[in-house]
This record gives structure tokens, C-alpha cells and sequence, in this order.
């Protein structure tokens, strides 16, 4: 059945991003990985949508497209702030800086 492909599919996205997200320590690519899981969450609730012929996983995967974009805003601003403040997308840098400032991470 091709529902089957489009979940072997969404399952090897996740994890893809979850290895990026454990690996990596460049903010921007921890960001990516993040955005390829929420991407295969997608895919899975539309798959599962045409499976039982409902409209109701299109509809939560539209919505949630809505909740990425925002969410893709708020975090790249983060991004670019710290890293004028810091010149640089390490999160090692920034585990730094929190415990400089007295934050408990």
C-alpha cells in the first residue's frame, strides 16, 4: 500500500532531526532539524488523513503550517540576535553565558 512509503517516510524524517537536534551544536542547524521533525509530523497526519478518507489531519496539518511559520520567525530573530551579540551559533557559547549570568540551565 503507498501509505505505508509515506510512513516510512515520516518515520525516517524524525529521526533524521532528532539525530541533527542531539549532534549538532550550530543553532541554526538545531533550528532545521527541529523544522524537519515538525515537517514529518505533517506528513504523518495528512497520510493518515487520506487513509480514512477525513479531512480532519489536512485541516491540524494547515494549522500547524500556520504554527511553523510563526514560530520560524520568532526563532530565526532569536537567532540573528545572539548572534550579533556574540558572533557566533554555538550552543556550547551560550550554555557559557547563561551560567555567567546566574541561570541554571
Amino acid at each position: 500500500m503507498i501509505a505505508d512509503n509515506f510512513f516510512i517516510l515520516a518515520i525516517i524524517l524524525f529521526s533524521i532531526g532528532i539525530v541533527g537536534v542531539v549532534s549538532r551544536r550550530n543553532l541554526f542547524v538545531i533550528y532545521m532539524s527541529i523544522e524537519l521533525m515538525l515537517s514529518s509530523v505533517n506528513l504523518l497526519l495528512i497520510t493518515l488523513s487520506r487513509l480514512h478518507n477525513s479531512l480532519d489531519g489536512s485541516v491540524m496539518a494547515l494549522l500547524l503550517i500556520a504554527v511553523i511559520a510563526g514560530e520560524a520567525a520568532i526563532f530565526l530573530a532569536m537567532i540573528i540576535q545572539l548572534y550579533r551579540s556574540s558572533r557566533s551559533l554555538d550552543s556550547d557559547d551560550f550554555k557559557d553565558l547563561a551560567q555567567e549570568k546566574g541561570i541554571n540551565i
